[in-house]
């Protein structure tokens, strides 16, 4: 879904590559070839890495909810480590290796409360998003060993991500360290609404997650229909 930048052969020379080095235009073969402007003469496809290597198995263990809504309200702020830890620790959430992070900001009960009209110019400005820039967060998600990272927004992060400086910098830069560096999921548009009223009230945090994506040969992602087990 999305690579980046790396010299993988060792030869000083950045190359286009994948999560494990799988290598763009043959591994993983986009709409376009970003590195040269063309178009590929065989359709988009991902030779490896493709979601229907999830599907062969159940993806399903332990969930844990962080309800940034009920945290910091609807505002739209960037969430950093600072913030997403104030959030854990004052919702007394507990995060292990091999967790599913699951993260309530509100903004699907939004879109569903505009009626099907939603105001264009509120979309990038409503509800908590994380802020892929910080790396004191991206090095959290790192070290925590977290199995995959899910919202109820359209991107995880910011987008667009905050600006990066004058150097050479990823345009979203949690996507690319999630998936590029770690191999980490993230799920996007996940109605959360009832499960974190469901989990809030019992002041509880966990819960167990069943999520497989569709089993499509060579797609890069996959709509879910996941269901908690409370």
């Amino acid at each position: 879904h999305v690579g980046s930048m790396f010299d993988a052969d060792g030869d000083g020379k950045p190359e286009p590559v994948y999560y494990n080095g799988w290598r763009a235009g043959k591994d993983v073969v986009g709409p376009h070839d970003y590195g040269h402007g063309a178009k590929p003469d065989h359709p988009p496809s991902a030779n490896k890495l493709g979601v229907e290597n999830m599907a062969v198995k159940a993806i399903q263990g332990r969930g844990v909810m962080v309800d940034l809504e009920h945290y910091y309200g609807r505002d739209h702020i960037h969430v950093g480590y600072d913030e997403l830890m104030r959030a854990i620790e004052g919702n007394k959430v507990v995060v292990e290796t091999g967790d599913m992070l699951v993260l309530h900001t509100g903004f699907a009960t939004w879109l569903i409360e505009m009626k099907k009209k939603p105001d264009p110019r509120l979309v990038h400005k409503t509800c908590a998003v994380l802020n892929g820039r910080d790396n004191k967060l991206l090095q959290w998600i790192t070290d925590s060993g977290i199995a995959c990272l899910i919202a109820d927004n359209y991107g995880v992060e910011a987008v667009p991500s905050l600006p990066g400086g004058e150097d050479h910098h990823a345009w979203l830069p949690l996507h690319e360290h999630c998936l590029f560096k770690l191999g980490c999921n993230l799920g996007e548009l996940w109605y959360l609404d009832e499960l974190a009223h469901f989990l809030r009230l019992r002041k509880r945090s966990r819960f167990l997650l069943t999520a497989p994506p569709l089993r499509l040969p060579g797609a890069v992602g996959s709509p879910v229909t996941p269901v908690a087990t409370v």
